[in-house]
């Protein structure tokens, strides 16, 4: 007997490329780039983009090249002199003590950039053209110290590591607040040291078509997490939630539960502060697609009070909750409370109208 085929089941939906992944990286990658000598005027801040094993090769890159290049400078002006032809010769005055070839010529140009030594091999007074360019190798050693040793140190200490430290939940969530709907997500940080003057921002990252036909890729809006009354200027000393009221402005306005299934939209959430340990500027990025928006859930609490503290269970900082949430969108939820309001407005008698009712009464008495 043959067995029927399943129906077929609906359409998945394409997941969306990120903008932004959830740790933060900016998945853009710049291609055909023409003027590239841009890069080479600010190479400092090349150099401190590069990642960990690049680095590490222009560092010792710039060290070995320049020992080098020197030690052949000093190998070549004691050949130059003679000093090679005459090392057992003690009448005659070398330009360096006890340099008899390539090798030491190499080594006291590292006791000269680095200042080791100079007990065993030393310039004498007799070499102008040495004493030149001794001074020329400290002077070239000192930039090349203080380039390449502030590379490093910018490198090490850069803010974007302190951004590890900064969680954002994995999921937003749609349900009302206050008896409006509204959009949320949680920040926290995990070390005791704060983030100083903390501000959060969210982008709508959508494609869109303006009315003259122009079609305008990941276009940006911007999403209202509190900006005209300062709460967007976040105490974070413990998890918060950040809301996002859907009123008129909003883009999410006419948006239900059945649309937001369907749409293909990205939020992207910026947290940017100081941070207290070194007062460089550190930001911290997330985002979420349509699919990670939950509508009717609302985040489990996280703070309770012990004895003398306030502790939080970061175990539970992803998670939800199902509520009782409407499925229609939030122009339709304004609607329906504009309506009710309507109704009891009209059902109640206004206090006005008592005196003009019983004038009304006694005029229909004496008749």
């Amino acid at each position: 007997m043959a067995r029927l085929a399943a129906p077929p089941g609906p359409p998945r939906r394409r997941r969306r490329q990120r903008y932004v992944e959830k740790d933060g990286k900016c998945n853009v990658q710049h291609g055909n780039v023409r003027e590239t000598y841009r890069y080479l005027t600010d190479i400092f801040t090349t150099l401190v983009d590069l990642k960990w094993r690049f680095s590490l090769l222009v560092f010792i890159l710039a060290y070995a090249v320049t020992w080098l290049f020197f030690g052949l400078i000093w190998w070549f002006i004691a050949y130059c002199r003679g000093d090679l032809e005459h090392l057992e010769d003690h009448a005659w005055t070398p330009c360096v003590n006890n340099l008899n070839g390539f090798v030491s010529a190499f080594l006291f140009s590292i006791e000269t950039e680095t200042t080791i030594g100079y007990g065993h091999r030393v310039i004498t007074d007799q070499c102008p053209e040495g004493i030149v360019l001794l001074l020329l190798q400290a002077i070239l050693g000192s930039m090349v110290n203080a380039f390449m040793v502030g590379c490093m140190f910018v490198k090490i200490s850069q803010p974007n590591k302190r951004a590890e430290t900064l969680v954002f939940s994995s999921h937003a969530v749609v349900s009302l607040r206050d008896d409006r709907l509204c959009l949320m997500f949680r920040v926290g940080d995990l070390r005791d040291s704060h983030i100083v003057e903390a501000s959060i921002r969210a982008k709508l990252i959508k494609s869109k078509q303006t009315q003259e036909g122009e079609f305008i890729p990941l276009d940006q809006t911007d999403l209202s997490v509190g900006f005209e009354t300062g709460d967007d200027r976040l105490f974070l000393v413990s998890p918060l939630i950040i809301s996002h009221e859907i009123d008129e402005r909003s883009p999410f306005w006419d948006v239900s539960r059945h649309q937001l299934e369907k749409d293909d939209f990205e939020i992207v959430v910026i947290l940017e502060g100081m941070v207290e340990a070194t007062g460089m500027t550190c930001q911290a990025r997330s985002s979420y697609l349509a699919d990670e928006v939950l509508w009717g859930h609302r985040f489990t609490p996280l703070l309770s009070l012990e004895e003398g503290f306030y502790e939080v269970d970061y175990g539970g900082f992803h998670h939800t909750v199902a509520v009782p949430t409407p499925a229609c969108s939030a122009r339709q939820l304004a609607a329906a409370a504009a309506r009710r309001q309507a109704q009891l407005y009209w059902s109640i008698p206004s206090r006005l109208d008592q005196p003009l009712e019983e004038a009304a009464a006694a005029a229909g008495g004496n008749g």
